[in-house]
């Protein structure tokens, strides 16, 4: 257990190593049992959580607003649009400003080349921790969500587990895409078989898919592509098909959608799931668009695990405040 991580900024993954991230989940499951029980453990007493929001947001805001009040502070939330923030405040100035009102700062920022950077250049500003609540490249509450509701169903040791991380159509928006990276980022460091399956207008950042290689290389699994949606299913352990936009191809919103509509067979149903190892799990971060992107029998039925995962949310969230803003 690593026991000094005050402080630290979550912005991926990446930047904590494997045994920060298992002391997070360690944290995580402490603080389930203890909501679970109703025990009492306000952490955080006295301490202020800045939200800062550029994107529309459910289960976030939520969860962060909730998880606060839960360890004993104060989640502020903070819409972009009637704050100066969309009239020139800058990420350095929000870094230097806001760090000094709060003990954290929590952005949700998504634009295309640039939700990142500006959540770097905030975090390099401030004197509090920085926690990403999504990016355009990154969404790690997501992804430490739904490795603790894996771990939660086949046990700490995920080696030789199949997830198969699958594009799949949509016709909401054209998506960002975080999640499927951090998937890739994440699932490659604990010794799964990781499977990415998308079409090929649908690729993933040259560096993140090398970093995911990497991963595999040093804790074991493997990694590999496939472009038949099909195929992606065939004996797969953890199956979490959802959409995401055709950046790396274009960044056109409106050619992205024609491209999507090429696959629009690309959607999880019960054929599709039976392909799958027998006890495999569907997961997905929500909201999905029903009976486009998945059917209702395949969301709503057994191997869905779509609302522990969504709840998994608010703890490892808490855990990550508590360690970082304590």
């Amino acid at each position: 257990m690593q026991t000094d991580l005050r402080g630290r900024d979550l912005i991926s993954t990446q930047d904590w190593s494997k045994e920060e991230i298992e002391t997070l989940l360690d944290v995580a499951w402490d603080l389930k049992r203890k909501r679970a029980l109703g025990e009492a453990h306000a952490l955080l007493r006295d301490k202020v959580l800045a939200l800062l929001f550029f994107f529309t947001s459910t289960r976030t805001r939520i969860s962060f607003e909730a998880g606060m009040a839960q360890l004993g502070g104060h989640a502020q939330f903070i819409d972009h649009t009637t704050t100066q923030i969309s009239h020139g405040d800058t990420a350095k100035e929000i870094g230097e400003i806001v760090g000094r009102y709060t003990d954290g700062i929590a952005i949700r920022q998504c634009d295309w080349a640039f939700g990142n950077q500006y959540i770097n250049d905030v975090a390099a500003a401030s004197r509090v921790p920085v926690l990403n609540m999504q990016c355009d490249i990154y969404h790690p509450f997501q992804i430490l969500a739904d490795l603790m509701t894996i771990q939660e169903k086949f046990g700490r040791d995920l080696s030789g587990k199949t997830i198969n991380i699958s594009w799949a159509y949509a016709a909401s928006y054209q998506k960002p895409i975080s999640v499927p990276q951090s998937l890739v980022l994440l699932m490659s460091r604990f010794g799964m078989n990781v499977r990415l399956t998308r079409p090929p207008e649908y690729k993933l950042m040259p560096d993140i898919v090398e970093q995911a290689r990497e991963n595999t290389r040093r804790h074991g699994g493997s990694f590999e592509i496939v472009e038949d949606f099909d195929a992606g299913f065939a004996g797969a352990d953890i199956l979490y098909p959802k959409s995401w936009g055709s950046w790396l191809t274009t960044e056109d919103e409106a050619a992205s959608a024609d491209i999507g509509a090429q696959y629009r067979d690309w959607i999880t149903d019960d054929r599709r799931m039976a392909l799958a190892a027998d006890n495999a799990i569907y997961m997905h971060c929500l909201p999905a668009d029903r009976n486009i992107e998945v059917t209702d029998s395949v969301i709503d039925g057994p191997q869905s695990v779509v609302y522990d995962e969504a709840e998994n949310r608010l703890h490892v969230q808490k855990a990550a405040m508590a360690l970082t803003m304590r």
